[in-house]
């Protein structure tokens, strides 16, 4: 999230003189509406430019997509901010419609190839893409964050750190193989949805990873779980996914790792994901 504006010449080069902006706070992923479009800080030139291409064309069954502006001179991200059409709507806690929209967005992503990005480490100097990029990894991984230290990503005098570090080992230990083909899935979804009355729910923006289907789906539900307030009996209601249990224990993994990783990280966030691990772990 910015809490500064988009300065005045990302403004004229997306044809947005002399508006003011009004911040839309979380949501928009920090965004700032000017009349009909909203300006949002981007974390990762490729992924913004690759979600705006993606959202320009993209038709979702039962769903808004929010469809990129560009620049004047035809870019999708300038200086460090996209472009995208306003949409109604705000975040709400209705979770099972937030599963239920990621099967079906994940059927219209199907035949996407896997963007060069995604198989790209990270990279020193760190940013917070390479701490999603480790967390994913380790989720799949046959050590979880085998070496953290060595790579710089992991600082030690975080509070709760180890107690982090256990749970993401504990975890990796009840991983089992799984055989489902990956796909491009977004990652982040609980994040990216609004809804407006009786209107369809809208998707913000796409973070491209590439995964198994029922894997997108659990990280929503392990994030409704911890942190959105979901009732226990989302994960029973959608056990009929391939490979349930195993998602949802690779879901759990990327989040608690992500926690491990991220200098932003709370010990409320640690505190919502070990409720969860609990419920996970039962399935097992």
């Amino acid at each position: 999230m910015s809490s500064v504006p988009p300065p005045e010449h990302v403004r004229s080069t997306f044809g947005l003189r002399e508006i003011e902006p009004v911040s839309l706070g979380d949501d928009w992923d920090g965004g700032w509406r000017l009349n009909n479009v909203v300006l949002s800080p981007v974390g990762d030139h490729a992924r913004a430019a690759w979600s705006a291409k993606v959202r320009e064309s993209l038709s979702v069954d039962g769903a808004r997509v929010a469809k990129p502006v560009r620049a004047t001179d035809g870019r999708y991200v300038v200086s460090g901010w996209r472009a995208d059409a306003y949409m109604e709507g705000s975040p709400e806690p209705r979770h099972d419609e937030v599963v239920s929209l990621s099967v079906r967005l994940h059927a219209a992503l199907a035949r996407l190839e896997k963007p060069r990005f995604i198989t790209q480490p990270p990279v020193a100097p760190f940013s917070d893409i390479d701490v999603f990029v480790a967390a994913d990894r380790a989720a799949w991984e046959p050590v979880p964050l085998r070496d953290p230290r060595r790579t710089g990503l992991l600082d030690m005098s975080k509070p709760e750190i180890e107690k982090s570090l256990d749970l993401l080992k504990h975890l990796g230990e009840q991983r089992k193989p799984v055989n489902l083909p990956g796909q491009l899935v977004h990652g982040d979804l609980f994040g990216t949805v609004l809804f407006a009355q009786t209107e369809a729910p809208g998707i913000t923006d796409i973070n491209p990873y590439w995964r198994p289907v029922p894997w997108a789906a659990a990280v929503v539900v392990v994030d409704s779980l911890s942190w959105g307030g979901a009732d226990e009996g989302l994960i029973e209601r959608w056990d009929a996914m391939q490979e349930w249990p195993q998602m949802l224990l690779r879901a759990l993994m990327f989040r608690v790792a992500v926690h491990a990783l991220h200098p932003r990280s709370t010990s409320s966030a640690l505190t919502g994901l070990e409720r969860t691990a609990e419920q996970v772990l039962m399935l097992l």
